[in-house]
Formats: structure tokens, sequence, C-alpha cells
């Protein structure tokens, strides 16, 4: 069985738990109670925001049906088919609105590992937001006919919500977002367009020590911690970034009787965030440096720039910038049909291409 570790995403040389909370700590403690000025304000002249949702990428064991299940049963676009760069013997599957916009991509690593481990310090469920409460009774009709598990809709912070997971228990949650911002419908999804996924968010975490994720959150990534709530006997704590909404959001549940969760099919392996251009890409680098958070350095993934980090309960975090994009090596009206390697993979085609058992 390949070992999730081969990751590099997986395996960052990373402080340990212990460590990150103790240097966020100590720059509370030099600023006298607060974040100092450095952390929070314009870095270099650049006004740091990040903007929401970039992407969350989660594992599955079993890609012939994650591909069935996000594309058939989900009508998401696929709109990019590749494989994992640091490891070409597994694909990596984007799935993504009409126009594989920033916000809206759910991707999966193709791993064949056991089934996860449910636990605390993990990404316990993704939201994917649809307009309305009709679309809503739509996918709750959609979603039984089909069968596996399946909830009701029920308000939860004020937005109606429909529970379900996916074939390898992925938790998922519909998230009615009143339909606000504009949407990219594709239009050969096997969904109508008014119930149409419309893209990410909220993103939910579960960790042990909520006070050093939320130093995380809100002194070096600078979200805001906006409200809470009491949702299925929990107390839920929301952050924010840019200009808010399901969008951009992330609830975090504190849970400390709960053993930490093991990743496998069926987990969030990270989730990314938006940050919109490559000179604030480079300043969240010299952040985490200055911070002292051990990161991956930048990472060029040709379809966008990449930064890992871990916060300090050990979710592992990404921030993305917006473009290139993935209509970068294909059409637009042909993304995700064909196997795409970024240029510096191109060469390895056919052994890459040997390697991978075909998906449809």
């Amino acid at each position: 069985m390949r070992s999730l570790r081969r990751d590099k995403r997986q395996a960052l040389p990373l402080a340990s738990l212990q460590d990150i909370p103790y240097i966020i700590r100590a720059a509370l403690q030099a600023g006298r109670g607060r974040f100092p000025r450095w952390l929070i304000d314009a870095h270099g002249g650049i006004t740091m925001q990040l903007t929401g949702i970039h992407h969350l990428t989660a594992i599955s064991a079993k890609p012939r049906e994650n591909l069935a299940f996000y594309t058939g049963l989900l009508g998401m676009r696929l709109v990019k088919k590749t494989v994992n760069q640091d490891d070409v013997s597994a694909y990596h599957l984007f799935y993504a609105d009409g126009k594989a916009n920033p916000g809206t991509d759910l991707t999966f690593f193709d791993f064949p590992a056991a089934p996860e481990l449910r636990g605390t310090n993990s990404i316990s469920r993704t939201g994917l937001r649809v307009a309305g409460e009709k679309a809503l009774g739509f996918w709750r009709d959609r979603l039984k006919q089909a069968g596996g598990v399946t909830g009701e809709v029920v308000e939860v912070d004020g937005r109606l919500t429909l529970p379900f997971e996916d074939g390898e228990g992925q938790r998922l949650v519909l998230v009615d977002d009143g339909g606000e911002g504009a949407a990219s419908p594709w239009e050969r999804s096997t969904v109508p367009e008014e119930n149409q996924i419309r893209g990410l968010g909220p993103i939910v975490l579960t960790v042990h020590d909520l006070a050093s994720t939320e130093m995380a959150l809100t002194g070096v990534m600078n979200m805001r911690r906006v409200r809470d709530y009491a949702a299925h006997g929990a107390h839920i704590h929301v952050f924010a970034m840019g200009e808010g909404g399901p969008a951009a959001e992330l609830h975090v549940l504190e849970q400390k009787d709960v053993p930490p969760a093991r990743q496998g099919a069926g987990a969030v392996h990270h989730v990314a965030f938006r940050t919109p251009d490559e000179a604030q890409y480079h300043a969240w680098t010299q952040r985490l440096n200055e911070v002292g958070i051990r990161n991956s350095g930048e990472i060029d993934r040709f379809y966008f720039r990449s930064l890992y980090f871990r916060e300090p309960n050990g979710i592992l975090f990404e921030i993305a910038t917006d473009g290139p994009g993935f209509a970068t090596d294909e059409p637009m009206e042909t993304l995700g049909e064909k196997l795409a390697l970024p240029p510096f993979l191109e060469a390895r085609r056919a052994q890459i291409e040997a390697g991978l058992k075909p998906i449809g």
C-alpha cells in the first residue's frame, strides 16, 4: 500500500505542535497582550488579506467511483485530470463549476488507503453552496433516491443545510448561500442550472485546542472571529476572511475528549485559502518565516502557486494564488477530458500514463 507520507505536503518539515502555539504566544507577549502591528497591518506596503476558500483536497481509494459520484450524481465538472505532482502514480482529480473558478474546486488524491479513523485535529465537514431552499429540496430527493448517508434539511447558523456523505464516508453539507455572488453553471451538468453546486464553504474544523488555532487564524492569517453558535450538541466558532460569507468562513469546534483522527480514504488532506496575486503570496511566505512557522516554501504547481504549513493542532493549510488557472494548458471548452501534465512532467508522460489505471 502506498503510504500517505510519501506526499511532500503530508510530510512537511514542520515545528512540533507544541512549538507553534509557543511562537504565537511569544508574539502576543511581545505585543503586550495584542499581536504586534507588523503581524496585522500592511506587510512591506502590501495589505495582506485572504479572500476566501481556494480549494479543498481530500483522499479517495476508489477513483472510478469518485468520478462517478462527483460528476454524475453531484453534477460537478471535472476541470482537471492530472497526477499528484509529488507522487505521479496517483491521480489528482479537480471538480469545480463550469468555468473552473477559484473557490469552487473540490479535489481528490487517489490513494489506496484504509478508511479514515475519525477524530479531532481534522477537517470534519466540507460545505458546498447552493442557491435557495428549493435547491436543497431537489438535492434531498436526489441524494436519498441514490442511497447512501443523507440527512434532513435543517437550519444551522442561520442557513439551511443538508448533510450527506459520499460512498467512502467523505462528510459534506449543502449550504444555502442565498444565491449571493456570481455563479458559473456548467451546461453539460447532470443537474439543472438552478440547482447546481456554486462553490465551496464553509469548512468545518475539529480541534483539540481552540485557543491556539484561534491565535493562528486571527493573529497570523488576519481572519476575524465573527460569531459563535450551537449545533448538534457542540459550540462552534466562526472565523471569516475577506468579505466574509459562507465562501470565506471556517467553522471551528473544540473536542478535548476525542482522540486525533488518522487520515485515510474519506478524509480531507488539506484546505487552501485564496490570495489574489503573487505580491501577497510572497508577503505570506515572508510572514510565516518571520513568525517562525515552518512551511514548505513557495511551490509552483503550474495552475497556481502554493505555500503549505500546519496550524497549531496539526491541520494542513495552504495559501494559493488565484492564477494562472486551469485553462493555462487546455481550452476551457475541453477541460478535464484528457490527462493534463505540467511542463516539468511532460517528458515523463509515457511512463506516467503506463502507471495509471483508466478511470473513464
